[in-house]
């Protein structure tokens, strides 16, 4: 009996699935709690992290530029950061890398009233467009305005801050860029004054990643962002398949969350969740790093393995014999 009892505990060590050390993680959003960040809720709530060993604690800002910066401080293990800003904030000399990617495609667009005088690119030269963030969203405006032969001085722009949607619907300007198609166009279609977008990566803007996860490459730890990212990949994959119930998840974190364009953007934004956070897509890094360059904002091209990295792959690399 005993030799039996010995055989089952033995097989029963070699099929059992691996543990690992409870280890504590600092997440920091890029903004307060929206649909956006689906995966990221849904893991903490069914209990992903903690199957992967992990304790996440997941910070909103007071200021959505501060993530990135807290994370080059090592002030936290991980940020959700923005593509386009990642460039540059590398090229200034903070120490970030990509890790994982949260939204695969862009959600920025320019956006315009659905029934205003802007029916084609071409028709915003003289007019008033709103933006919030400066720098990369300049060039965003610029690439797009140069294909129809108008310059930037031929409108006139006008810092609208975060309030996009009210701007446009108020007529306060006649466009703005960097309205999210998942959220401002529902704001304003439940408002009664429905927009249009016009989509950047169909109208000369290499396609990218909106938002991302973004690591101190000088003290990552890859092995922990490797399963933090794991957990979020299974939490995409039971959004995607079970989206009501999901959702009801997500709401249930909070009475702000459970409203209608809340409950709008959930649906928009599970498409955009990427399957496979931790894969790079080096082609599209490569292009972004080139048209910042073209745009005048880059001085040079920096290798893609400088800007976006697969933490598992980092994690299980086999180091140099000497």
């Amino acid at each position: 009996m005993r030799s039996l009892a010995f055989t089952v505990a033995f097989l029963s060590a070699l099929t059992a699935e691996p543990t690992f050390a409870q280890d504590k993680m600092t997440v920091v959003l890029d903004w307060f709690v929206n649909p956006n960040h689906g995966p990221i809720i849904v893991a903490q709530e069914r209990g992903y992290f903690t199957d992967q060993g992990l304790e996440i604690e997941i910070i909103a800002p007071a200021d959505a530029s501060a993530p990135p910066k807290m994370v080059a401080a090592g002030q936290v293990d991980l940020a959700v950061s923005y593509q386009p800003q990642l460039h540059l904030q590398i090229a200034e000399g903070l120490p970030l890398i990509r890790v994982g990617t949260l939204i695969a495609s862009p959600l920025n667009c320019l956006l315009v009233l659905q029934d205003g005088p802007i029916k084609a690119i071409a028709d915003l030269k003289g007019r008033k467009i709103g933006y919030s963030v400066a720098g990369v969203e300049e060039a965003l405006l610029t690439s797009i305005l140069n294909a129809q032969d108008i310059a930037l001085d031929d409108i006139e722009m006008i810092n609208v801050n975060w309030s996009l949607g009210p701007s446009v619907m108020s007529g306060q300007v006649d466009a703005v860029i960097g309205a999210y198609r998942n959220f401002e166009l529902n704001q304003m279609e439940i408002e009664g004054v429905p927009g249009t977008c016009f989509y950047l990566e169909e109208i000369g803007v290499p396609t990218y990643d909106e938002l991302i996860y973004v690591a101190n490459p000088e003290t990552m730890d890859a092995g922990k962002i490797s399963r933090f990212l794991r957990a979020t990949a299974k939490a995409t994959q039971y959004i995607v398949n079970h989206p009501e119930d999901s959702w009801d998840i997500f709401k249930s974190t909070s009475t702000e969350l459970d409203d209608a364009l809340n409950a709008r953007a959930w649906t928009d934004t599970i498409p955009r969740f990427a399957l496979r956070p931790a894969a790079v897509d080096i082609a599209r890094y490569a292009d972004f790093e080139r048209f910042l360059v073209k745009a005048g904002l880059l001085d040079g091209t920096r290798p893609v393995s400088e800007l976006a990295i697969d933490p598992g792959a980092e994690a299980n690399a086999v180091p140099e014999t000497q």
